[in-house]
């Protein structure tokens, strides 16, 4: 509405007369961006926030008539079908879901054919839907999608970045593009944004290697540098250009890019790529990138296997001295190589602080795996294996065995289950009623505990409840397993140290 202040622009599409699974011969996929250009200003005081809905519904982006969606759509193409769809764009004034309630900025029709057969794959078209305004123009892109299935999981730094606000620093953030034929650039992510700094640290994120590449490692990948400004003028800060190829070779010298602005002056601003991995969809288990995954990497909030690594790591991180956890991945394709990989640290030397930032790109991440304590059974020391899964156990006589081993070991095991699944397999786990038992061996203790994590949940299975009471509960037995595994193995505790006056810190005379 005229004169709101909030204005956040997405738009909508629909697929008109067109079932792609009424399709009987193979489809082709295609991959649609949207784009619109000199888009209503609709509101007083700032520049519309426009967003698209094909489908569903594009990001909202905040205070431009000019948007570039970073969502993009993959549709099934027929090339003996008639396949009609409408975008619809709106100017978002709230958090309603409500399309009435927020103001309606034009739409277009069209067929995916009429995208396809464009030059380049590159349909120009103008908004219409409301009498007597020019609504600007929307420009629709398609790509056919290669097989590529991969993931890849990427963080970058910068150093020296130029100074753009005046009263304080740059707040800056990254734009990826991949190259097309024509010569263009389609934009593929952007990161968030880090403020009031010259030297970011961006968060690592994940994205399809086809939405990079389309699986040609070759291709030119263009990065832009901005300073973000709440009215929508980003200053451009420089950029750089790379590929697939480069960044597989991971953090080194040779990913360390001049940032250029060959409109300004000359400024030494770098930005260099901190750690690059593949992910083989073989083992990713979920797509981070669909909300309706349980991996599903929501900017305003944590996942669910987020939130219960962070609920139990703030409790049981007081009780390692270094506060550092041995953190491994699995499913991974790794450099040099590029095999995939069952087994490896994440990062260079297999130790490393902040889990829960590294968690979105990794998908599992245990705290501890059994080979640690097995190295240490003095008593020195006391392992948690902290295992979150949706409740799918494939080699349960495997897993029964590995437990009744891991039972002789300084170590517990934490098993929380995530989404609505049966978790039977994990309360015959949990050994509480009958210890669990393998080959005729019944494990020495009981090391599992297992909580369903949607019991925590309020009802719209968005929020916690309550995260302390989710700790306690998951932490409950951690005491007693200790002990036992200390009595088992007649280990007593250190005595107390004695402390003299001698050892008190002189104080300073008055």
């Amino acid at each position: 509405m005229e004169g709101d202040v909030m204005d956040k622009v997405e738009a909508t599409a629909t697929v008109r007369d067109f079932d792609p699974i009424s399709g009987s011969i193979p489809a082709t996929k295609v991959e649609i961006t949207v784009s619109c250009r000199n888009l209503l200003d609709r509101d007083t005081f700032s520049k519309s926030d426009p967003c698209k809905f094909s489908f569903g519904r594009t990001e909202v982006i905040d205070n431009t008539l000019n948007p570039d969606f970073v969502r993009k759509y993959i549709l099934d193409y027929f090339f003996e079908e008639k396949q009609n769809l409408r975008f619809d764009v709106y100017d978002i004034d709230s958090k309603s879901p409500d399309l009435a309630k927020h103001d309606f900025l034009g739409q277009v029709f069209c067929t995916l054919g009429e995208i396809v057969g464009s030059p380049a794959s590159r349909l120009e078209k103008p908004l219409g839907g409301i009498p007597g305004k020019k609504c600007g123009t929307v420009i629709l892109s398609a790509e056919e999608l290669g097989n590529c299935r991969d993931y890849a999981t990427m963080q970058f730094c910068a150093n020296k970045l130029d100074k753009k606000d005046f009263f304080g620093k740059s707040d800056p953030f990254m734009v990826f593009y991949r190259s097309n034929e024509d010569g263009t650039f389609t934009i593929c992510h952007k990161t968030e944004v880090v403020k009031n700094t010259l030297n970011p640290v961006w968060e690592p994120f994940s994205i399809p290697v086809r939405a990079l590449c389309n699986g040609d490692y070759d291709r030119t990948i263009k990065v832009e540098v901005y300073d973000w400004d709440r009215d929508g003028s980003h200053d451009f800060i420089g950029e750089f250009t790379t590929s697939f190829k480069e960044l597989c070779r991971g953090q080194n010298q040779l990913n360390v890019y001049e940032v250029i602005n060959l409109l300004g002056p000359f400024f030494p601003s770098q930005v260099s790529l901190l750690s690059f991995m593949t992910l083989t969809s073989l083992f990713l288990k979920g797509n981070p990138s669909q909300s309706t995954s349980l991996h599903y990497m929501n900017p305003y909030q944590m996942n669910a296997y987020a939130m219960a690594l962070k609920a139990v790591g703030e409790i049981i991180q007081d009780y390692d001295s270094d506060k550092m956890f041995p953190a491994l991945g699995f499913g991974a394709k790794l450099p040099p190589d590029w095999r995939v990989s069952h087994e490896f640290p994440l990062c260079v030397n297999g130790w490393m602080t902040g889990c829960v930032k590294s968690f979105g790109a990794i998908y599992h991440l245990p705290f501890l795996a059994p080979r640690y304590a097995a190295a240490v059974q003095d008593g020195s020391q006391y392992f948690v294996l902290l295992i979150i899964t949706d409740g799918v156990i494939s080699d349960m006589a495997q897993t029964k065995e590995a437990i009744v081993n891991a039972a002789k070991l300084p170590m517990s095991i934490i098993i929380v289950g995530v989404g609505q699944a049966e978790f039977d397999a994990m309360v015959e786990l949990d050994g509480d009623d009958v210890r669990i038992s393998s080959r005729g061996k019944v494990a020495e203790r009981d090391i599992v505990q297992f909580v369903p994590f949607r019991d925590y949940m309020d009802r719209t299975g968005n929020h916690v409840l309550s995260m302390a009471r989710l700790a306690k509960d998951v932490l409950a037995e951690i005491p007693d397993q200790l002990i036992s595994y200390m009595k088992s193995r007649a280990i007593k505790p250190n005595p107390v140290p004695v402390y003299s006056p001698s050892d008190e810190p002189p104080t300073n005379p008055v």
